[in-house]
């Protein structure tokens, strides 16, 4: 039984005796076997390979030398249980340099029926190509494994002794992790996960295949090393506020930095939204090659914890770069956050506030640890001016909380310490009623105030 995966294969055949600017012939060779009827999110994936299709393949027209032509299988007859036409494959659209509209008229039409022939389409598809001269493309589309006799891997290697050199990306909607050991005699895969996935990258194949311009984002830790990833990128139009690309960077499932393909006729400023944020400004592009932008990012982890506490404190931190005035970041308890290594000062939102220097260093956690909190639960008999305060190392009193002129019971989480609380009488107009009161709060306990 054929499986759920999703497939796109590119092999790019290039001859020994290639041109300096040879011609691209692609050749597009699409499933319509009986499982592409299957549904892919509100669709069926010979509706999503339909809708895909004629709206990227717009990018190869009028395009000065590329040909591109069509191979279907799968389409002409109907799936039977007892038996398959393994010999169901034909060229719909020989190649030519006007065709591309009789190509999509085809793609919109075709009726997903039968086998999946994988390895006699691929067989079959090296004489489609006129001559070897050209830069020849083929990509495949498929849903699934081979359900034939013939074995894609031999058709691979009885290529491969012919001269032509085959290197397929692929891509898998669901992949089964067994379905790519079948498929590593042939190359390489990424994932899509559903129509838009796969639009992008046969997007980044058309853009592959056309030699258009690469771009790497190297993001390096302290070694030197590209291993700084999973933050967004900003590409302006430098000098500019027009943003013209967003990218999540990623790191591709060989730990690279993946590849992007941006517009070389416009220079750009990047900024990399790490904390702090990275800018590198005035970046041109060499076309038609692979660029690689080096941004030294090396960062390290900041979490604000302390031991077990019984009143599950969700206390706030305020994160600042040493020498900067403005603050980088608003942090959570026990939330771990990533910054670029280097100084920093840290405000711990407790009462009383605490206020730490700190190091970030690379790809280790920098624990910010403070003591587990006591409660403080307050019944006044009658709204109170009161207020909290705690001796500092000098032996001053500094105010760490102002109670509500108008509550009259409440809780508070306190650092462990001895505090004073100084307070009188909302209704006396007097100084003189001013009282005092000393608080001793200990971690993990609840300390209870009653004034009458």
């Amino acid at each position: 039984m054929k499986g759920i995966t999703f497939f796109v294969f590119i092999f790019y055949c290039f001859t020994i005796l290639g041109q300096l600017n040879p011609p691209i012939r692609v050749l597009f060779i699409i499933d319509a076997s009986n499982s592409m009827n299957s549904a892919w999110g509100n669709q069926t994936r010979i509706q999503a390979a339909r809708e895909v299709l004629n709206q990227e393949l717009e990018v190869l027209r009028n395009v000065p030398n590329v040909e591109v032509a069509l191979r279907i299988y799968g389409h002409q007859t109907p799936f039977n249980n007892l038996e398959q036409d393994c010999n169901d494959t034909k060229l719909e659209v020989p190649f030519g340099n006007n065709n591309l509209e009789q190509i999509k008229l085809k793609i919109k039409s075709v009726e997903a029926k039968g086998a999946t022939p994988i390895a006699r389409s691929l067989e079959a598809a090296a004489n489609d190509f006129p001559d070897t001269l050209a830069r020849n493309v083929i990509i495949l589309i498929t849903d699934g494994l081979e359900s034939c006799d013939n074995d894609p891997c031999i058709i691979a290697k009885k290529l491969k002794t012919k001269g032509v050199k085959v290197t397929p990306f692929v891509i898998g909607l669901g992949m089964d992790m067994s379905y790519l050991d079948q498929f590593s005699c042939i190359g390489t895969y990424s994932d899509a996960e559903d129509k838009e996935s796969f639009r992008n990258v046969f997007k980044n194949i058309l853009n592959t295949v056309l030699d258009k311009t690469t771009v790497q984002v190297n993001l390096n830790n302290i070694e030197g090393k590209a291993l700084e990833t999973n933050v967004t990128m900003f590409f302006y139009e430098s000098g500019t506020a027009n943003l013209k690309y967003t990218f999540v960077h990623t790191l591709n499932r060989y730990g690279f930095p993946d590849t992007l393909y941006l517009d070389p006729s416009i220079s750009y400023d990047l900024i990399v939204n790490t904390m702090p944020a990275i800018t590198k400004t005035g970046i041109k592009l060499k076309e038609h090659v692979h660029n690689t932008l080096v941004i030294p990012a090396a960062q390290g982890v900041i979490k604000l914890t302390s031991p077990k506490s019984n009143f599950n404190p969700m206390f706030e931190m305020r994160v600042i770069r040493k020498g900067e005035p403005q603050p980088l970041n608003v942090q959570t308890y026990n939330e771990n956050a990533k910054y670029l290594i280097g100084s920093y000062n840290v405000e711990v939102f407790t009462i009383p506030r605490l206020y730490k220097s700190i190091e970030v260093t690379q790809s280790s956690v920098t624990t910010v640890s403070i003591d587990a909190p006591g409660e403080l639960t307050y019944t006044f008999k009658k709204p109170l001016i009161a207020q909290l305060f705690l001796q500092d190392n000098r032996g001053f009193w500094g105010e760490v909380y102002t109670f509500s002129d108008t509550k009259t019971a409440g809780k508070l989480l306190l650092q462990p310490g001895t505090y004073k609380m100084v307070y009188r009488n909302k209704e006396m107009k007097s100084s003189g009623y001013t009282n005092e009161k000393i608080i001793t709060i200990s971690s993990n306990k609840t300390q209870i105030l009653n004034i009458n």
